[in-house]
């Protein structure tokens, strides 16, 4: 593979305000619009179910694939988020007040699509005195005692570096702990003004070492003006505090309000930096223009299941 395309440095904190250089979609990354009778039916099962998806509050390119297959990535604890990423279409502000029912609900629905595999991820409650990891936790027992075959992935937020948090969510037991590190330290003050860097990575080790039998996971965006090395570097970072499972995807600004795309990665790049990440020793690595933190999570997780057992 040639060397990568040099990359613009994005800086200061008001860069969501400057204007984007327009570039037209690659091919690769054109996708149908959804409208199938499956994602209809999802759809409507959530409306009246009163429930949240990540799927739709994140613009997902991806939504109408995995609706027509029925799978879904529920959002709990409401659609207002208490931060302001900068790359984050989910609406910010003050949240209302916790919905203890609500994980009932979610699993209900889970039970009634008769899903395998499900991943349960939320806004940021910093509002809550832990953080919403009660409502993570419940979520799971709940799911677990009407879907007992189903397979559960949790994607949480930092909880502000709780441990105790933390593991009220891992004691649930999930199937899988993920907690996405989106971008490189550099561009954390603009696109994750509410996070730390050093806050995600104790998070994953603290996860790791406190439930060493649940596979860590985590995944980072590209496009927002990191440099290579610098993606480099956070891959080496999250495989030395024991990250198992990666995901990489490019970044596709949601709105005008959203900070802006700076380049397009081409397949090729994605496809060097799963190679990378395998060699650094992830058990598995998912890279391409379309990955998303739960697209495919089913299958990311059975291909860690398999590379476990050749282990073995």
């Amino acid at each position: 593979m040639s060397d990568p395309v040099p990359v613009p440095i994005l800086r200061g904190r008001h860069v969501r305000h400057q204007p984007a250089p327009r570039q037209p979609k690659p091919a690769w990354l054109k996708v149908r619009a959804p409208g199938s009778e499956g994602y209809i039916r999802l759809k409507g099962l959530m409306r009246d179910l009163g429930l949240h998806t990540v799927c739709e509050e994140a613009n997902c390119p991806n939504i109408g694939e995995c609706w027509h297959h029925g799978t879904a990535t529920f959002m709990i604890l409401g659609d207002v988020c208490t931060r302001s990423c900068g790359f984050c279409n989910v609406v910010h502000g003050k949240p209302g007040a916790l919905d203890r029912e609500e994980p009932q609900r979610v699993a209900e629905a889970i039970r009634a699509m008769g899903l395998q595999y499900i991943v349960i991820t939320s806004v940021d409650r910093d509002d809550l005195e832990d953080f919403g990891a009660w409502s993570f936790a419940e979520t799971i027992r709940q799911t677990r005692a009407r879907a007992p075959g189903c397979r559960i992935e949790v994607l949480i937020p930092d909880f502000q570096g709780s441990a105790a948090s933390l593991h009220a969510v891992l004691d649930a037991r999930p199937d899988v702990l993920n907690h996405n590190t989106e971008t490189v330290p550099r561009l954390f003050p603009t696109a994750r003004p509410g996070g730390r860097y050093m806050r995600t990575l104790e998070l994953l080790d603290r996860a790791r070492t406190y439930a060493p039998d649940v596979p860590t996971k985590s995944g980072i965006m590209v496009g927002l003006g990191e440099e290579w090395d610098e993606v480099v570097a956070v891959l080496k970072d999250l495989r030395a505090v024991g990250c198992q499972i990666l995901t990489v995807g490019q970044y596709l600004r949601p709105s005008q309000a959203n900070l802006p795309m700076v380049r397009y990665y081409h397949p090729d790049e994605f496809a060097e930096l799963r190679r990378l990440a395998l060699d650094l020793g992830f058990v598995h690595a998912e890279c391409g223009p379309l990955v998303r933190s739960s697209y495919h999570a089913h299958e990311q997780t059975k291909a860690y299941d398999r590379a476990r057992a050749t282990e073995r």
